[in-house]
């Protein structure tokens, strides 16, 4: 492995070890009461270190994955199979990224109540979930040959997205789900033949 590649390994097992640290200790003791000295200390760096893998404090380390899922939702339009429509895309993408958070993840539910319960952390991930949307409707847009902004577009991302949240607390969610995408993907479907009629006449 070369030098470059240790310390982009070195930087990201660093970056995760503050996350962890400090999702532990919020969902110990609460957002509130943690401080960033702490989650340096517990993951053995100092706060340098910590504010330089996250200058944003203390809510970019509750959000640590941020980026990658705003990667993998543009990833999902972008790098579909061929024939597989872009609702469908992000329904696979969707119902994975869940199944891992609910089998994998013991703690996810009591990291869900502490955002949901702590105004800060709310804020933060209705900011975070509007530039995914924004994110996913100008990468639809350009797979679809529409224009950026195309309110269509934007729809679709942000029914997209809040799908996760009308099915959380079922008994039935990978089903209601799929109930979900396959009334986005009817939609879909509709809009794209129309913007075809439209550019063919």
């Amino acid at each position: 492995m070369t030098e470059t590649g240790r310390r982009e390994r070195k930087k990201a097992a660093i970056r995760q070890a503050l996350a962890d640290a400090a999702r532990d200790l919020f969902l110990e003791r609460g957002y509130d009461a943690v401080g960033v000295r702490e989650i340096a200390e517990a993951a053995d760096v100092s706060v340098a270190t910590l504010f330089n893998h996250f200058p944003d404090g203390k809510e970019a380390l509750v959000f640590d994955q941020e980026a990658d899922r705003e990667a993998a939702l543009v990833a999902a339009v972008r790098e579909r199979p061929v024939g597989q429509s872009i609702p469908e895309a992000l329904r696979q993408l969707l119902r994975d990224e869940r199944s891992r958070q609910v089998h994998t993840d013991p703690d996810f539910p009591a990291f869900l109540r502490l955002v949901d319960t702590t105004p800060v952390l709310r804020e933060h991930a209705r900011r975070m979930l509007l530039r995914h949307e924004n994110a996913l409707a100008a990468a639809i847009a350009a797979d679809a040959g529409l224009p950026e902004g195309d309110p269509s577009c934007q729809a679709l991302a942000h029914f997209a997205l809040e799908a996760v949240s009308l099915v959380r607390g079922r008994d039935d969610t990978e089903v209601a789900l799929d109930r979900i995408f396959a009334l986005l993907d009817t939609g879909w479907t509709g809009v794209t033949k129309e913007s075809a009629k439209r550019g063919g006449s």
